[in-house]
């Protein structure tokens, strides 16, 4: 009885020293605030984006993320090139791919358009994988945005949506998770779920207002406002 009680002090010691580092791993530090510097001084109106660069095996991903980028852009109060005349326009000059138009220098992106900015993103992820007891279908994006009059750097970020953060594997045991599983995965195969996912994405990447994000364009009533 003695040897039990004498180590139990070293046993609430160690607890206590597991505890503190949950605690910490439980308090990370924020991420820094982001420099708007250039972004303030630069006060873009209008914004060029540029194909995606698909970095993914699925070739609807650049198709699928360009389309639905102009509507998280406007309502943040940007004035956006229609995808589709910029597409064209970039084709009809020998641009047929994402990498050659994000190629192109920005001074002559600016003498074609007329864009104040140039947004080039790129997708790292597009698709579904099929898991041991689930299917998830993920979206990630990068993107940078560029002042086409000088070619300086106004933001950057990236952004994800998983079908995971509502999957809900709590229920039907093991054999209703492997048949779930299973039919998610044909259903993906056989439709593109990736496509909400790419929207949702988009939406988080690119709407005014949260931490880090893009600044309020002139076009909205945030615009200037701390």
């Amino acid at each position: 009885m003695r040897t039990i009680f004498q180590r139990l002090p070293r046993f609430a010691s160690s607890m206590l020293g597991a505890l503190v580092l949950l605690v910490l791993q439980g308090c990370a530090t924020p991420p820094a605030p982001y420099d708007y510097t250039a972004y303030k001084d630069a006060r873009p109106g209008s914004i060029l984006v540029l194909p995606p660069i698909n970095t993914t095996p699925e070739v609807q991903a650049t198709s699928s993320v360009m389309a639905q980028m102009t509507r998280p852009l406007a309502e943040s109060g940007y004035y956006v090139l229609p995808v589709s005349l910029v597409d064209e326009t970039l084709k009809s000059n020998g641009m047929f791919t994402p990498e050659d138009a994000q190629q192109i220098a920005p001074a002559k992106l600016r003498e074609i358009f007329g864009a104040d900015a140039g947004l080039y993103v790129k997708v790292t992820r597009y698709g579904s994988v099929y898991k041991v007891l689930n299917s998830e279908t993920a979206v990630t994006l990068e993107a940078k945005l560029v002042d086409l009059r000088n070619g300086k750097l106004l933001w950057e970020g990236s952004a994800a949506a998983s079908s995971a953060e509502q999957a809900n594997n709590s229920q039907g045991g093991l054999i209703g998770l492997l048949v779930k599983a299973v039919v998610d995965q044909i259903i993906s195969a056989s439709t593109d779920r990736s496509h909400p996912m790419a929207g949702l994405a988009s939406q988080r990447l690119l709407v005014a207002g949260r931490m880090n994000g893009l600044l309020y364009g002139p076009r909205s009533p945030q615009y200037g406002k701390p």
